[in-house]
């Protein structure tokens, strides 16, 4: 452990699986880059959101197979956020990958709830919550998602718990 990471809980696998509608984690990895830091040389506030979107978006394409340029685009759907909570535990700097573990808490009839953790060479360094609703992407009025998304979805969620390892591959590197 290093002095810009005290305060940060070590946790090589992280424990988001306990509320979870979601049996297996998907990770995203984000490169840190110096321009994403402020003069403190630790990430500006404002982008540990952005990655935590970004991972929320690979997420909706590998599981669902749709990014939201497509959900909104070629089939309607839009997933706008009603609800975002976060909670910072440690500084997030360029010296390491982060680690973005998204899983889904709750698949609801109109909403969806995912849970964000970034870690850091084995650090937590924040967890958060974001709930969207299903909206028809023209009328912003709400709707239930497409039966399809939602089996794809639901298949996809649990059947790699059964796999070695309990955990699905890694996608690239951002």
């Amino acid at each position: 452990m290093t002095a810009h990471h005290t305060g940060g809980e070590r946790s090589p696998r992280l424990h988001l699986l306990t509320e979870a509608e979601q049996t297996t984690s998907f990770v995203h990895t984000v490169t840190v880059r110096f321009g994403d830091c402020d003069p403190a040389a630790i990430a500006y506030t404002a982008r540990i959101p952005a990655w935590c979107l970004e991972a929320i978006e690979a997420w909706w394409k590998h599981h669902a197979g749709f990014d939201w340029y497509e959900l909104n685009i070629d089939r309607g759907l839009g997933t706008p956020f009603v609800h975002m909570r976060m909670d910072f535990r440690a500084p997030v700097t360029p010296r390491h990958p982060l680690v973005c573990e998204v899983i889904m808490k709750r698949l609801g009839h109109r909403s969806i709830t995912l849970v964000v953790a970034g870690v850091q060479d084995g650090i937590l360094c924040f967890e958060g919550e974001f709930v969207s609703v299903f909206v028809d992407a023209k009328a912003m009025k709400a709707r239930t998602p497409p039966p399809d998304i939602v089996e794809r979805i639901q298949q996809t969620t649990r059947r790699r718990a059964a796999e070695p390892g309990g955990r699905p591959p890694q996608p690239p590197t951002a």
